[in-house]
């Protein structure tokens, strides 16, 4: 009888640690899916921005080696991503071929001049004023007029601001929300061996001597559930490259170490500082408050 009564505890406390795993195994594979949206949206949103293009017109009467000095000038700059010179015979030549017309042969000249298409890194146009950027370029000697569609690069800032403060809040309201069922779970299996920690106390044992087990166990729970949701993410994220081959290019090493770290902390860190609370609370109550 003693055998099958320790055979079913042993049991249901097993069951129990396998629906606490598996709660928090759900919230972090949820939580990893939110973080990732939102890294891999705003990796989207920088290479929108960067895709957006800052044309410098040449003065006609600028020598060539001039010219070539300020492209490397701007190349060796931090905040420019890359640089493409546009001659204005091949720009004339684009130019005709969108109309479908030889204006040049028409007029008898080119009346375009040389180009510079700057492409700058996304963080330096969120930063920086666009009317502060042209009059930094109109100061070059060379530079003839500063062309770029404003409005565009307007409309796209405030649309990935709004986008951006949306999924933060959402983030957070989400981290919220899996702090709560996250400590729910645990508190219930505390709440199960509430008279295991009263009677531990009773004999002499410290709180830190009780809470370690504890502890320990929602760490390992924990470290399970948060590797069992970033190998689920990965498998998923596998799968979905072979629909939108996109995503393999912005799903970097370096997002997935910075994904899956913090996966794994919050897996651990979250489950630690629930149980410390929870065993914290059934340590200050007396024997009879614990029946209630």
């Amino acid at each position: 009888m003693r055998e099958k009564l320790d055979k079913f505890n042993k049991n249901r406390l097993r069951s129990s640690y396998i629906s606490v795993i598996v709660s928090m195994t759900l919230v972090l594979f949820l939580l990893g899916i939110l973080s990732t949206v939102l890294y891999h949206s705003k990796s989207l949103a920088n290479k929108i921005q960067e895709n957006v293009a800052f044309s410098a017109l040449i003065k006609a009467d600028s020598k060539p080696l001039v010219v070539k000095q300020f492209q490397r000038q701007l190349e060796l700059s931090e905040h420019i991503k890359r640089t493409k010179f546009i001659s204005k015979e091949d720009a004339a030549k684009n130019l005709e071929k969108d109309l479908g017309e030889e204006f040049v042969q028409f007029l008898g000249f080119n009346p375009i001049t040389d180009a510079i298409d700057i492409h700058f890194h996304a963080y330096y146009t969120q930063t920086k004023q666009l009317h502060e950027i042209e009059r930094e370029l109109m100061a070059i000697p060379v530079v003839q007029e500063v062309i770029y569609d404003k409005s565009l690069i307007t409309m796209i800032n405030e649309n990935i601001e709004k986008l951006t403060y949306a999924l933060l809040i959402l983030s957070l309201t989400f981290v919220l929300i899996a702090v709560a069922l996250i400590n729910s779970s645990i508190r219930l299996t505390i709440y199960s061996k509430r008279f295991l920690i009263k009677t531990m106390q009773l004999v002499g044992a410290t709180k830190s001597f009780i809470r370690k087990p504890f502890i320990w166990k929602s760490i390992l729970h924990g470290f399970v559930a948060a590797t069992v949701a970033i190998i689920s993410i990965e498998i998923l994220t596998y799968y979905s490259s072979n629909f939108f081959p996109e995503l393999q290019k912005l799903h970097t090493s370096e997002a997935k170490i910075i994904l899956y770290t913090s996966l794994g902390i919050s897996g651990i860190l979250i489950p630690w500082i629930c149980t410390y609370f929870a065993v914290r609370k059934y340590l200050k109550l007396t024997t009879d408050q614990l029946h209630y």
